[in-house]
């Protein structure tokens, strides 16, 4: 098959369709960036993607919560063609505010295809304050095409609003479904246990990301458009110090999530 064709949203405080955009491009996809109005007015164009991508930003402001008034403009104006992408052979990433609109749309965690039910939630940080800091992330055994091969990641995450909460009868479901799909952690891999600053907002089970049943929809708190290449790592000038790594642009730990994507289409 041809190179996947990736649709980034943009539009109303959307801060990341640029990055996100290259970082498909530079894994082998064709990427277009297209404004939510746009899609709206032609939803055909959604049909044309392999890859529907929600990045990060403020939209809407965070107003009536982060995520939310974006999700009710999409639930309501496309809602039939993202129940047909979602249900094709297709993948979908939210990452942090994209994140926020697809727990809001419904869209995961998705048990069982029952798509379109708030069953979790990202509400504010136990720190009340904006968090912006470099995480570890340890990867379970989980269904998403985006982290196959991987058991541990260093991003960054940069959100007031990333604390993920599920009711008592959920959670269990998550943990033992593997639609955990990252879990804050300890720089030796271990789960954060909540404690802060391992886990950064006081996640429920330490969660930055899920994933839905068939492993195509996959939300996450962290940026991987934001490690993308070694010289964005803040190890960078030391790794260069002691001439331990390779070149500037050589591929980041976050690259992955991005060519699992593309590879996934060029089987």
């Amino acid at each position: 098959m041809a190179s996947p064709r990736v649709l980034v949203l943009t539009g109303y405080g959307i801060n990341c369709e640029e990055e996100t955009a290259f970082a498909f491009s530079r894994c082998g996809a064709q990427c277009r960036i297209m404004h939510v109005n746009d899609l709206i007015a032609d939803p055909g164009q959604l049909r044309k993607a392999q890859i529907f991508v929600v990045p990060g930003g403020f939209s809407y402001g965070d107003d009536t919560g982060s995520g939310n008034a974006l999700a009710n403009k999409m639930r309501n104006t496309l809602w039939s063609e993202l129940m047909d992408f979602v249900l094709g052979d297709r993948l979908v990433l939210g990452i942090c505010n994209g994140f926020q609109v697809l727990v809001n749309l419904g869209l995961l965690p998705g048990f069982a295809e029952n798509y379109g039910e708030r069953q979790v939630a990202l509400i504010s940080n136990s720190s009340s304050r904006y968090e912006c800091r470099w995480v570890d992330l340890l990867v379970p055994e989980n269904h998403s095409i985006f982290l196959q091969d991987l058991n541990r990641l260093h991003l960054p995450i940069a959100h007031g609003e990333g604390r993920f909460y599920a009711p008592l009868e959920v959670l269990p479901r998550l943990r033992d479904g593997g639609n955990v799909a990252m879990m804050y952690a300890d720089q030796e891999g271990n789960p954060a246990g909540g404690k802060f600053p391992q886990n950064p907002n006081g996640s429920l089970f330490d969660i930055a990301g899920i994933c839905d049943d068939s492993g195509k929809v996959l939300g996450m708190m962290p940026h991987p458009e934001r490690a993308l290449v070694l010289s964005q790592l803040p190890s960078w000038p030391d790794m260069t110090a002691r001439q331990e790594t390779g070149k500037w642009d050589d591929p980041g730990p976050g690259s992955v999530l991005f060519q699992n994507a593309v590879n996934y289409f060029s089987k």
